[in-house]
Parts: structure tokens; C-alpha cells; sequence
């Protein structure tokens, strides 16, 4: 995990820092945060399900694209650092700036320590009247609406477990011939018998919360999973490659060009 630095004027008027080299700061991340905006963008790339984000509260669920197998690789992030995918989901665009609440509540930008740089190497952070600079400040922005649409994403994701529509998943995911298929701990998923059979009020009371299109969308996305698979041969076949194994590599159907910019602007 990084350790972040809360950025003031005063403390940071002259610094600079490295800007995101590729996503190698999340190449051992199973599961990624997601939006409601986003989940068009979503769907053709990732299966999704849920996490619990408070173990002390069971219908507190997190909405997530699963990244790997089971274990510790993120399937998606090539081992040079690039997105094996067209579409980056966008709690990870912003890095290294993240928010970060202070004890009084109140939002601050904050930086990842070791993209912070002495001297004029890198890019500034403060322009010489004392503001972010116009690519700092972007992403401020951006990182500002995410959080937004966070709260709109994490209300949606309760009303589904507090509804009990949320169930755990024992997923086991196909590894290839000859392998055995591997579980996936900790991930739930909806309940579509438990949706079909809501009562009309119940069904109108998600969908007015936004919570209906977040539960279809993870159903749909199941469809997905043989990306996990698709991506796992391309990495056991990038690791022989490298112990000298004649081995074919089709890295061009993975990464697409890679959508990373700093926009909220999800629609089609």
C-alpha cells in the first residue's frame, strides 16, 4: 500500500513529483473499486461482483471488477506496467493523487511519498502564483467527481444488501486444460432468484436509488469471467517466454489502447 502526503502550498510550493508510469502500483490488486457512471464502459471488459467493506456490517458492500484468479496478479496489468484492456476503470486514473479525509472531515489532495521528487526533476506541483498546476488541478477535478459519484455508487450497493439481494458467490473460474478450476474467496454476487421474486415496491424503491442498474449490471457482466481465463494464458505464456519456451504472443487483442485520460464523462 502507498503512503500518502497530504499537499499544501506551504509545504510543497517548490516540489515535484513523478508523474503515473503505467499501472504497476496495482499489478497485485484481485479486485478494483468501481462507479455506477462507469458501468457501460464496464461491461464489456469485467466481471463484477462485491466486497464487504466493513466485516462489521454485512449488508456494507463494495462494488468491484475482478481482476484475477484467486490470487495475488492483477490478470490485467502487463508486466511492463501497461492496462491489458481498452478501458481503465477509473479509481485507478488518478493515482498517484488520491482524497483523503482529515480528522475534521474536510477533503485534501494527497500524493503517493515516493512519486514526490527534490529538486526541478518531474512536474511541478504549484504554478509560480502559488496554484496547482493546470494538470494537478485536472485531476483534482476529477478524482472530486469520482468521489461524488462514490457516495452514489456506496448508498446503491446498501440499499442492494439491506434488501438481502446480495449473496456470497462461490465462484470457481476455469484455468485450462488439464487444470483444476479455482475458487475465488470472499466475493458475493446478486441473488437473481431473490431479485425476480421483489415485491413491486421493493422493485420501484431500488431502481428510484439507482440501485436496479447496479444489480443487472453484475448479473450481465458473469458472461465475462473467460476474460480472466484469456488473460492468465496470456501471462503463463509471457513467464515461458522469458525460461526460453517457444511460445506465440498475442498481447495486441489485450491492450487495445488503453482508456486512461482524466475525463467523467462515461456515456457512449
Amino acid at each position: 500500500m502507498p503512503q500518502w502526503s497530504a499537499i499544501s502550498r506551504t509545504e510543497h510550493a517548490d516540489s515535484h513529483y513523478l508523474p503515473r508510469q503505467g499501472y504497476g502500483f496495482a499489478a497485485r490488486d484481485p479486485v478494483v473499486p468501481i462507479l455506477i457512471a462507469e458501468l457501460t464502459k464496464l461491461l464489456p471488459h469485467y466481471a463484477l461482483g462485491f466486497i464487504q467493506q466493513d466485516e462489521d456490517s454485512r449488508q456494507d458492500y463494495q462494488p468491484v471488477a475482478l481482476t484475477s484468479l484467486g490470487g495475488q496478479q492483477n490478470l490485467y496489468v502487463h508486466p511492463d506496467g501497461r492496462w491489458l484492456g481498452s478501458y481503465v476503470p477509473a479509481g485507478l486514473r488518478g493515482y498517484p493523487f488520491t482524497l483523503a479525509n482529515t480528522q475534521d472531515r474536510q477533503q485534501v489532495l494527497c500524493i503517493a511519498q515516493d512519486h514526490l521528487l527534490e529538486g526541478h526533476q518531474g512536474e511541478a506541483l504549484f504554478d509560480d502564483d502559488g496554484n496547482l498546476t493546470d494538470k494537478v488541478q485536472q485531476t483534482l477535478n476529477f478524482l472530486t467527481q469520482c468521489d461524488q459519484n462514490r457516495q452514489v455508487t456506496r448508498a446503491a450497493s446498501q440499499r442492494l444488501g439491506e434488501t438481502g439481494l446480495i449473496e456470497p458467490w462461490p465462484l470457481k473460474v476455469e484455468r485450462g486444460e488439464g487444470k483444476e478450476p479455482r475458487a475465488v474467496q470472499g466475493l458475493y454476487r446478486i441473488n437473481e432468484k431473490a431479485l425476480n421474486e421483489l415485491a413491486a415496491d421493493a422493485f420501484a424503491d431500488l431502481r428510484k436509488h439507482g440501485a436496479l442498474v447496479l444489480a443487472y449490471a453484475q448479473l450481465f457482466s458473469m458472461s465475462q469471467l473467460a476474460q480472466l481465463t484469456e488473460r492468465a494464458r496470456f501471462h503463463e505464456r509471457h513467464h515461458a517466454q522469458h525460461a526460453g519456451e517457444p511460445v506465440g504472443q498475442d498481447i495486441d487483442s489485450l491492450l487495445e489502447g488503453g482508456d486512461d485520460d482524466l475525463t467523467f464523462d462515461f456515456g457512449d
